[in-house]
């Protein structure tokens, strides 16, 4: 059985940073994208960043782009976000995800085939 398990989500104060871990089980994804989408209360999933394959390529929505870095550690089929500076707007279920299915369509959530139960993720102003 394949499961995404997502960890280090909390309560923190703005400015303050996480680090939040998705490890993979059931299956290898070395060479599968994976990526990293939020959700908040009364809106829809939005994605936040996604890192190709091996790791050459990383994407950031916006909002987060040089608060906020993806990575990965294919030796332990985990996936990685920093996120520094945090604000109360970042608030949200963080879930994690992969992309088996090719093309690569880093930001859209309907590409995605296995996700993580999600990690919650409150900043206090």
């Amino acid at each position: 059985q394949v499961q995404l398990v997502e960890s280090g989500g909390g309560l923190v104060q703005a400015g303050a940073s996480l680090r939040l871990s998705c490890a993979a089980s059931g299956r290898s994804f070395v060479g599968i994208p994976l990526g990293w989408f939020r959700q908040a209360p009364g809106k829809e999933r939005e994605f936040v960043a996604s890192i190709s394959g091996y790791g050459a390529a990383t994407y950031y929505t916006d909002s987060v782009k040089g608060r906020f870095t993806i990575s990965r550690d294919n030796a332990k089929n985990t996936v990685y976000l920093q996120m520094n500076n945090l604000k109360p707007e970042d608030t949200a279920v963080y879930y994690c995800a992969a992309d088996s299915n090719p093309p690569y369509q880093y930001n859209d959530y309907r590409t995605y085939d296995y996700w993580g139960q999600g990690t919650q993720v409150t900043v206090s102003s």
